[in-house]
């Protein structure tokens, strides 16, 4: 066969097989472009009234959706017009076969020049494309077309109804936090809660108008619809909420066990009122009893404290409950606090009690360990032991001696006992010359 400008002729097999390969292409556009005709988000961005990105890119998506039509039904012309040449006769002839070469391989696809978009040339008065670059273009418009579609489906179909089931539970909240107190401008909760709602519906209706500036695509994708919803605004709002309804919950709590917890505060305080009350009491026995000695001052109640214990009771029975959170907290701990020092202010005023009993047990354990060796009658252990004894018994005690008294009657006693355990630090000339420095 000879050859034209588009190269070869096709023979009959050639021919048949290019228009079956055709048809086959034929089909499958035709079914891609009906099911993007039928897409849902495209009805959606039909019906919707969008704004900024989303908007720009739908226009030049409906133009190139309305571009690929006008491709398909030139597309379909040409097959047509081929598929027509090749049924006239069984065995086609060799001028019939030159044409069915030129429209299948030439470029026989004639396009409007104002159908074309202004960066493909709408300027000219047509434009000439091949069969196989016109399914090239399709594809790319295709492709874009369908990647826009399915961006904006699916921010659309996942962020509006997070958005309403996370308002929901908004509106759930702002209830119960009203109904124990929680209100904007009377607790930072509240004031939390009328943010959030404020965010939540500028959100939902930037997503509905402009799904595209909610989208984050995938890097290296170029699938159409390649990445995901970006829910960094939502997912930071849902945290806030969460952190509102732990406070609410909180005070929720309050509001169940208030009672027992204010019992529980009156009964520490009082614990240490009574601990302080002790505590003075016993300074002055000490200050009468032990001579010599620095008796740390006792303070008195802690009267803020009753203040603060009888506002939180106020503050319940007003059902103050956003308020009265806050103050039983710091109250419990301020509470415990107050209990320890008080009980460490005893424990200081009392030391010296304590030595000297101490001093005293000591000094009569030392006396029965004499009398089991049948050694309590000697006079020098008779004299250092009521020497030490009146000093410990008397009032005012002076500790530093008495314990030097109880010392010298260690000494003798572990001297008569033949060489038992001494006193650290107690020699025996310096002792019975009359004392330890």
């Amino acid at each position: 066969m000879g050859a034209g400008p588009t190269g070869p002729v096709l023979d009959r097999d050639e021919v048949d097989r290019a228009l079956a390969r055709l048809g086959a292409e034929h089909e499958a556009i035709e079914t891609s472009l009906l099911a993007l005709q039928d897409h849902a988000g495209r009805r959606l961005l039909e019906g919707a009234e969008l704004t900024g990105t989303t908007k720009e890119r739908w226009q030049a998506t409906e133009a190139s959706i309305t571009l690929l039509w006008t491709y398909f039904d030139a597309y379909s012309g040409t097959l047509r017009s081929a598929r027509e040449i090749r049924s006239r006769r069984r065995w086609s002839s060799r001028e019939d076969l030159a044409e069915l070469t030129e429209l299948l391989r030439g470029e026989s696809v004639t396009v409007a020049g104002s159908a074309a978009p202004a960066s493909e040339g709408a300027g000219r008065l047509s434009h000439s494309f091949t069969l196989a670059a016109l399914v090239n273009r399709m594809n790319e418009l295709y492709a874009r077309s369908l990647d826009m579609v399915v961006t904006a489906d699916a921010v659309w179909s996942a962020l509006p109804a997070r958005i309403d089931l996370l308002a929901a539970e908004l509106q759930r909240t702002r209830q119960l936090a009203h109904s124990v107190g929680v209100r904007p401008g009377e607790h930072p909760s509240g004031d939390d809660l009328e943010r959030i709602t404020r965010t939540l519906t500028r959100l939902r209706e930037q997503v509905v108008s402009d799904p595209l500036a909610h989208w984050v695509p995938a890097e290296g994708s170029s699938a159409p619809g390649g990445g995901r919803p970006d829910t960094t605004v939502y997912d930071r709002e849902a945290r806030a909420l969460e952190e509102v309804r732990r406070e609410i919950d909180a005070v929720l709590t309050v509001r169940q066990d208030a009672e027992q917890r204010l019992i529980r505060l009156r009964d520490v305080l009082s614990r240490a009122d009574r601990t302080l009350a002790e505590a003075r009491t016993a300074r002055g026995e000490v200050l009468a009893k032990i001579a010599a000695t620095e008796v740390p001052v006792v303070s008195g109640p802690a009267t803020v404290l009753q203040e603060q214990l009888a506002a939180a009771a106020e503050y319940r029975r007003q059902a103050q409950w956003h308020r009265l959170s806050p103050l039983l907290e710091s109250l419990e701990e301020k509470a415990e606090d107050e209990l320890l020092r008080a009980r460490e202010s005893l424990t200081a005023v009392t030391a010296p009690l304590a030595v000297r009993a101490e001093l005293r047990g000591r000094l009569d354990a030392y006396k029965a360990k004499v009398a089991r060796h049948g050694m309590a009658e000697d006079p020098e252990l008779i004299e250092r032991y009521d020497a030490a004894r009146r000093m410990l018994w008397s009032a005012p005690c002076d500790l530093r001696v008495a314990e030097q008294a109880v010392l010298r009657y260690q000494h003798a006693a572990a001297e008569l006992l033949g060489g038992g355990p001494r006193v650290p630090g107690q020699g025996g000339p310096e002792d019975r010359r009359g004392g330890l420095s």
